[in-house]
């Protein structure tokens, strides 16, 4: 990831839904999480365990450079709320979002 292509501002509404993208830019690499109403997507800084012990519903992709690439990305890890949700490991990123918010 020596080349992270971030997109200041990022939202993205679909299927009638919004999101906020957000990012904590780090040497050679960034913090990015796309959130909604209902849930969070998130890069691999992500702990499924703390989500879990908040009650919130995440999933995590990995590998991912920017906004783009997480929301084509397949789910590696779900929190226990998003998984209520019908998110489940393998389903694109997108996917995941529109299952949770």
């Amino acid at each position: 990831m020596d080349n992270v292509v971030i997109k200041e501002n990022f939202s993205l509404t679909s299927a009638g839904k919004s999101f906020r993208g957000d990012c904590i830019p780090l040497p050679g690499s960034a913090i990015l999480v796309i959130q909604g109403e209902g849930g969070m997507l998130g890069c691999g800084y992500l702990s499924v365990g703390t989500a879990d012990k908040l009650g919130h519903a995440l999933a995590v992709v990995t590998g991912v450079a920017n906004y783009d690439d997480m929301l084509a990305a397949n789910v590696v890890r779900v929190s226990k709320a998003a998984a209520a949700k019908g998110v489940k490991p393998g389903m694109s990123g997108k996917e995941a979002l529109l299952k949770m918010n």
